[in-house]
């Protein structure tokens, strides 16, 4: 996009907390992204990023102008241990920006810093199978749809399904994985 203004991807700071916090409560409150029911305040949601942090996953935030505009985050998929090879991933850009372009600039830096972590596989979680733009999304990005689980959430009403998305970092499963 050319007129997009300049778009600093960083790495999450506490400072960024409130804009984070604002940026999930939305989603929370009106989208089916995030199936909680009750937005969670700043102090938990930065328990939260300094437990995925304390983990060893990255966790970015998109900045237009010194502002927050959109965060995202990878963190263990499973806690079992065969599982550590493997990362979900989390994205949320404020609905002012949405489709402009952010969630790329986002996604492709958590790939690239997962992949240089040493992460083998990627797996999206789209709530809502009725949310075609973010399968899409992930699909525009190298994602394969590897799951469809029915009826699982509830939510504004109605019951959702989920879908399962998934990517491969580096060389993937062609090797056995350098992490322990």
């Amino acid at each position: 996009m050319s007129d997009m203004p300049d778009v600093l991807i960083r790495a999450r700071a506490n400072a960024d907390m409130a804009r984070i916090t604002e940026i999930y409560t939305h989603h929370v409150l009106h989208g089916a992204s995030s199936w909680e029911l009750t937005p969670p305040d700043e102090a938990e949601m930065t328990k939260r990023a300094h437990a995925l942090e304390d983990g060893g996953y990255p966790y970015l935030v998109a900045e237009i102008d010194g502002r927050v505009v959109g965060y995202a985050y990878a963190g263990a998929y499973r806690p079992r241990p065969a599982y550590r090879n493997t990362v979900e991933n989390s994205i949320y850009i404020d609905d002012a920006v949405r489709r402009g372009g952010i969630g790329r600039k986002l996604l492709e830096a958590l790939i690239k810093v997962c992949t240089d972590l040493g992460f083998r596989q990627m797996i999206a979680i789209v709530g809502d199978a009725e949310n075609r733009q973010s399968i899409d999304f992930h699909e525009k990005m190298g994602f394969t749809h590897v799951g469809h689980v029915k009826n699982i959430g509830y939510k504004f009403d109605r019951w959702m399904d989920q879908i399962i998305m998934q990517m491969p970092l580096g060389p993937g499963a062609d090797t056995p994985p350098d992490r322990e």
